[in-house]
């Protein structure tokens, strides 16, 4: 247990300092590519894999693991690459995203390093392979990738979006007072898929890339109004270029001009110190992707308590 929780507080350390942990990989040529270490369960050997039929063409097979069944996606090929091959060799990187656990083939793990938020940037704008990234930063003077991994599990396996009917409330529409919500989120898939469930309730969103996108328009509306007149709440990833969700959520909760603005971490990362994160920062609520019946739910709570025929 002493263990645990020292690993809880060496991260959440990094919590509100806009910094993270990638742990770099190659696919097989010399291209670096980062992920999230809150992401990683676990780096192994590829082990045997079983092929079943009718999988889709990126999934490599089967693997049995500490009791799970696990798919394994080969990275390469999910981005329009060529398949890695002699995986015998190669390895898989165990990940939780969106609630579910996924094994990602690569070529070669190298080592984790810390890097500033500040540090990593947008993508070039590009077709192909660039239409997978969501960031770039610069390791030891070479460039390094990080993939955009919720459109490829997308693509694999599409996500639900549709809110369920029985939760609409009716009557949200008219608690609203003519406001929107706020969505910042580096995913383009996020993006939309957290649009059509809000979209569902009759509500309207305004779509930024990243947190210093939205501090920023929040700290220009609040030059003229306050921010709570025109967004009921606002919905932040965690993991963006630039400014990350916790460092934004920080930022706002601690400006008087913005503090009262409700905010709802919803994020792909999953596992223990999500919840010492959350208070840590000052975040209202935290809800796990992608469900949209609770994200649904999330939103018409704040609203309802906050609306016009509850004060």
């Amino acid at each position: 247990m002493a263990g645990l929780l020292d690993s809880v507080n060496q991260r959440t350390q990094l919590v509100g300092q806009n910094r993270l942990e990638l742990l770099l990989f190659k696919l097989g040529g010399i291209q670096r590519y980062g992920i999230n270490v809150f992401k990683v369960k676990e780096v192994l050997q590829c082990p045997p894999l079983t092929a079943l039929p009718k999988l889709h063409h990126s999934i490599r097979g089967i693997a049995h693991i500490r009791g799970q069944t696990i798919s394994v996606i080969d990275m390469n090929l999910a981005t329009g690459g060529r398949a890695i091959d002699n995986i015998e060799e190669r390895f898989i990187i165990i990940t939780e995203y969106n609630r579910s656990i996924q094994g990602f083939l690569v070529g070669s793990v190298e080592r984790i390093i810390n890097i500033n938020w500040e540090n990593i940037l947008p993508p070039p704008n590009g077709v192909g392979r660039y239409n997978y990234l969501t960031a770039v930063t610069e390791i030891d003077g070479s460039l390094v990738e990080i993939l955009d991994v919720e459109k490829i599990l997308d693509e694999i396996a599409p996500v639900n979006t549709e809110v369920t009917a029985e939760v609409i409330d009716e009557h949200i529409q008219e608690k609203m007072a003519n406001k929107k919500i706020l969505v910042a989120d580096d995913s383009s898939v996020a993006r939309k898929q957290i649009q059509r469930a809000i979209s569902a309730l009759g509500i309207e969103c305004d779509l930024v890339k990243d947190g210093k996108e939205a501090l920023d328009l929040l700290k220009e509306i609040a030059k003229t109004q306050p921010v709570i007149e025109r967004y009921a709440l606002m919905i932040s990833d965690v993991e963006m270029p630039e400014m990350d969700g916790y460092t934004l959520t920080a930022e706002v909760k601690n400006n008087p001009d913005l503090s009262d603005l409700h905010i709802i971490l919803h994020t792909s990362l999953s596992g223990i110190f999500n919840q010492a994160m959350v208070e840590k920062v000052g975040a209202d609520d935290f809800i796990a992707k992608f469900n949209p019946d609770e994200l649904a739910t999330a939103v018409q709570k704040v609203i309802n308590l906050d609306g016009p025929n509850n004060n």
